[in-house]
């Protein structure tokens, strides 16, 4: 059973702590006043949690200038993910290849096939306008990542918009990731928020799990601007899908006005640490511009930073990759230069097995 989960995280099959690089979250930790936002909150332990969440998306609402109607909120990203999937009850989905294999677990648990658009290393698994003559009528739903989850890269705006524009007139419900976008160094040019009004079609995601450390805490939320979609993600999920605790340390979180800039400056200084460290290992390193990296090494490595403490993303079960692919997360400078240490403490600098 335990052999298929499928992501990063999973610190607890470990007798020793670990240096944990395979889960991408926020380096800073969660924000200061997050512990006693959940000791405060134990005080209401007794009673049900708000199944509307109406504190947290008044917070939200005001955090991302948009309509608190627009707003619903569930157990994780993940939560919604298959929360929309049921609302929506697909029979065709169009996915990119490498991304997060969480959509496609949720697609099939409805019976949607999964159509796969790959991303070619030789165009460094960028999206390309050629992608529009992918979004044809008989899908029903078109799930992106921005930035894609695991090569970091972005979407660039004036394709964002032509996809939903092209998703629009095909009848094509977008999803768009955008768990990761906030610990980009600009994520406003690059958000699909903006767009919501003009495409009721666009359903977009964000989570507190990424941006604010808070994978354990289990809160996400999702944006549309179609209210009856919007009632129908919420009716698949069960009658209390946040915790008393998580909707208090949302709240809290999003009081800290400083924590996100601050976020960004030691992501982007820590981002281009290990960039610099990866290549002069003789690595192949694609330009990520989120808080991980994405790259490509000998096909061992993630057994072989496990005998020293150390937890790496293996990508060999990402659609189109194959074991020389890894992804690790930004981290203190600390962790990061235990992991470089590692690294060469395994064998040099790899050349004669680089890709």
């Amino acid at each position: 059973m335990h052999d298929t989960f499928r992501h990063g995280g999973d610190i607890y099959g470990y007798s020793q702590p670990v240096l944990d690089f395979s889960a991408n979250l926020n380096p800073m930790g969660f924000p200061a006043g997050i512990p006693q936002a959940i000791l405060d909150s134990l005080a209401q332990g007794e009673h049900y949690p708000d199944p509307f969440c109406r504190q947290l998306i008044q917070a939200l609402s005001h955090h991302e200038q948009v309509s608190p109607e627009w707003i619903v909120c569930g157990n994780g990203a993940a939560d919604l993910i298959y929360r929309f999937v049921w609302a929506i009850k697909p029979k065709q989905a169009l996915l990119l290849a490498p991304c997060f294999s969480e959509y496609e677990q949720a697609l099939k648990t409805v019976g949607a096939r999964s159509v796969h658009y790959a991303l070619e290393a030789d165009q460094h698994f960028s999206l390309t306008e050629q992608i529009l003559t992918a979004l044809t009528p008989d899908l029903d739903c078109f799930v992106l990542c921005n930035p894609n989850n695991p090569t970091g890269l972005l979407i660039e705006p004036e394709l964002l918009r032509a996809i939903l524009e092209a998703s629009a007139e095909a009848g094509i419900l977008v999803i768009l990731d955008e768990c990761f976008l906030d610990l980009t160094d600009r994520p406003e040019p690059y958000s699909g928020k903006s767009l919501l009004e003009q495409f009721p079609n666009l359903f977009l995601l964000k989570a507190f799990t990424k941006t604010y450390a808070m994978a354990g805490l289990r809160l996400g939320y999702g944006i549309c601007s179609d209210l009856a979609l919007l009632q129908a993600v919420q009716s698949c999920g069960q009658p209390w899908p946040v915790s008393s605790i998580a909707q208090a340390a949302g709240i809290r979180a999003l009081q800290d006005s400083n924590y996100l800039p601050k976020s960004r400056r030691l992501i982007h200084t820590e981002r281009e640490f290990l960039k610099e460290q990866l290549c002069s290992r003789n690595l192949l390193l694609w330009d990520s511009q989120a808080n991980f990296l994405f790259f490509q090494a000998w096909p061992n490595l993630e057994q072989e930073l496990r005998s020293h403490g150390i937890m790496i993303r293996s990508c060999h079960n990402y659609p189109g990759l194959d074991p020389t692919y890894y992804r690790i997360a930004v981290r203190p400078r600390t962790e990061n230069q235990k992991l470089i240490q590692a690294m060469k403490q395994i064998g040099g600098n790899h050349a004669s097995n680089s890709p």
